[in-house]
This record gives C-alpha cells, structure tokens and sequence, in this order.
C-alpha cells in the first residue's frame, strides 16, 4: 500500500517544484515581453531611428541568445543545473537597468544584445529543469503545459504592455515592471529543490553532439522557417496594426486572442494528443499557423486580423510543444539540455531572421512583403515538415530507445 502511495507521489504531475519551476518560467518570459511590441515604437520616438535600424537593433539580442544557447545546453548537461539556472537568471534580472539609463541608441543597442546572452542561457537552464521534475511517464503532457507558461507570456504581456503605456505614454515605467517581474521570476526559481547532480568528471572528446543535438538537425531547420514567421508577425504587428488598418487600441486585443489560441492549445492539445504520436500534433500545428499567417497577408481587414490571431496562436500552440517533445524523444538523457538548445537555438536563428528582414521589408518595400514573406515560410516550413521532418524523427525514434535499452541493461 506504501509503494503504492510513493508512486502515485512520482508520478504526479502537478507537484510543486513543478508549478514553481512554471511560474519563474511565466515571469520570465512576461518581463522580457512585456517590451517587445513597443520597442520599435520607442525606438522611433526616443531617437528617430529608422525601420531597418530597428531591426538591427532589436535582433541584437537574438544574435546573443544564439551565441549563447549551445553552450548553454553543455553547461547544464555538465554542472549543477540549479546553480547555473540562478546565476543565468541573476544576470538576466540585473541588466533591465540598462534600459533605464540608456540615453542613446548605441548604448541601448549594447544594452538588448547583452541583454540576449543570459535570456538565452536562463532559457535552456530553466526549462531544462522543468523536464528534471517531471515524473517520466507524464513528460509529454508536462512539456505540453510547461511550454504554456511561456507562450502565454509572451502573448499576453503585450498586452499589458500597450495598455499600460496607453494608460500613462511613459516608457521608463515599463522597464521598472520588467526589472522588478524578473525579480519575482528569481526568487520563484531559487526555492526550487532539485536533485544534485554532481559536476561531470569524466573527460569526454569534445564533438559537435555536446553542443548541438546532431541527431535532430532536420528538425532545428524546420522550427527555424517556423521562428522566422513569429519574429515578422510579432515585433512589427504593433506598428502595422497602427500605420495601415489605423487600428490604435486593438493590438492589445489581438494579443489577447493569439494568447486565448495558445491557451486552448496547449490545454486542450495535452489532453487530446497524450497518448498519440506527437508528430500528428504538429502536423495539424503547423496548417492551423499556414492558414493564420496567409489571412493575416491577404486580408487587411479587422476581423481578418483577428482571425489570424486565433489561428496563428492555436497552430503554435500545438506545433512547438509537439517539436519540443520530438527534440527530447531522439535525445539521450544526458542530453537534454542539448535537445532544449538546439531547438531554442534554431526558433532564435529564425527570429533573428524575421526581425532583421521584416525590417528591411517594411523599410524598403511594404507592409504587405514582409508579411506575405512570413507566410511564404510558413509554407515552406510545412512543405519541409509534412515531405520530410515527420519521416525523419519516425526513423531515429527507434535507434533512440534501443540505445537507452541497452544503456539500462
């Protein structure tokens, strides 16, 4: 009866270094967000900068997240994953004062590019622990509902964002909440309790593996045609809503419905796709998304660009836990640090790439290229996915568990 209690204990999901570890993650992402849609409307208006500058600057953080991300997965894999997790959040909470006393683009341009290497590094630490306090036999649902904390921060701190600024047209303000939220995230993830895991002393050859999960290269360019649309459609959403549908106080509201999509998602997806091939889930991700992104380029009307939000947020919301849950399926258990940054790593290539050539798009062309591009991606990310990424994980699935049969035995 006892062994029956203690494995029931195991195998819930819901237990509280759980919740603990999903609520830093929220305040995490919510606080590095809560900026992201106003940006380029603040870069505008505090130093006159032009659209394709905006984008430069604004991927800077993307570059440093990509920089930082590989070695992030070998540093959890290798040391104390706690201990790396709390000095990759400290430094994250601690350079938001940068944006308070940047008083000129360069120095703000330096400030979001440091900004990127501990967002980067906190990423994969943190959601690396996440999988750690999972029961094993709940991971796929667990991973499902973890990865809800962070997309419903980032659709709905802006949210916030707009409403706030609306409310009191002061920047400075927003940055105050960011530093004191990501406070909030540090403190949540300190109390964690982990197992410890000694440091890794054995000296193994360094290879490519270490860094990158080679075994899912495939997959990390699909989810990079995938991270470039979300880079086009989130950053400049706010001023094309505002420039061309003359839409000024409904970008919130679009947020609010690509949040509700993610929300459904994510709640509901969990349920339904628990015991079900994850490659079905997001094959039917990635055609919700498509349908998002070509009514948001082809319609410029209101209630297209609401529909859009509902789409893209439902596609997404099943397609990135199902990537996420392949990643972690091909990957040793001493590896998944690597499997979080490789695909955090690849949605950061993407974003990065979407941010700058958005720009350059709505600089030099138009609105309607730069989202006609992302939805271009989008298709050809489905193409890849459906012709050749869902084949790909079904063949390493197999060579995967036998290698870990054989590791137990």
């Amino acid at each position: 009866m006892e062994s029956i209690r203690e494995f029931e204990a195991k195998e819930r999901l819901w237990n509280l270094n759980y919740w603990k570890v999903m609520i830093g993650n929220f305040l995490l992402y919510f606080s590095f967000y809560l900026l992201t849609p106003l940006l380029p409307i603040y870069l505008d208006q505090q130093f006159k900068a032009d659209k394709d500058l905006i984008g430069l600057v604004l991927s800077g953080y993307v570059i440093a997240s990509l920089v930082v991300r590989p070695f992030s997965g070998f540093l959890v894999d290798t040391f104390d994953r706690k201990k790396v997790l709390l000095i990759c959040f400290f430094f994250f909470f601690i350079l938001f004062t940068g944006y308070i006393g940047a008083g000129t683009l360069l120095f703000f341009a330096i400030i979001r590019t440091l900004h990127g290497l501990p967002f980067g590094a906190v990423t994969v630490a943190n959601s690396t622990a996440a999988i750690d306090v999972l029961p094993s036999s709940r991971r796929q649902e667990g991973i499902g509902f973890f990865g809800l904390s962070n997309n419903l921060a980032m659709a709905i701190s802006p949210s916030v964002a707009i409403w706030i600024y609306d409310a009191t047209d002061d920047f400075s303000l927003l940055f105050w909440i960011s530093l004191f939220i990501s406070l909030a995230g540090f403190i949540c993830v300190a109390t964690v309790k982990m197992k410890k895991r000694e440091p890794v002393t054995e000296k193994r050859p360094i290879s490519l593996d270490r860094f990158f999960l080679t075994k899912g290269w495939l997959l990390a360019v699909n989810i990079l045609f995938f991270g470039l649309c979300w880079g086009i459609m989130s950053n400049y959403v706010a001023i094309y809503g505002k420039e061309l549908l003359n839409i000024t106080d409904g970008t919130g509201l679009f947020f609010m419905i690509l949040s509700g999509g993610l929300f459904a998602a994510r709640i509901f997806g969990a349920k339904a796709f628990a015991k079900r091939d994850v490659a079905v889930r997001a094959a039917i991700g990635v055609i919700l998304s498509l349908g998002g992104y070509v009514l948001f380029a082809a319609v410029k009307e209101s209630w297209a660009y609401y529909t859009a939000a509902a789409l893209i947020g439902l596609g997404n919301g099943n397609m990135y836990p199902a990537f996420l849950n392949m990643f972690i399926n091909i990957a040793r258990k001493d590896q998944r640090g690597t499997a979080n940054s490789t695909i955090l790593t690849a949605w950061d290539v993407g974003m990065g790439l979407g941010i700058v050539g958005g720009g350059y798009l709505l600089e030099f062309v138009s609105y309607s290229a730069a989202f006609w591009g992302a939805a271009v991606m989008q298709l050809m990310g489905t193409l890849i996915f459906y012709l050749f990424s869902r084949h790909f994980y079904h063949r390493r699935l197999p060579l995967i568990q036998n290698q870990q049969t054989l590791v137990q035995k």
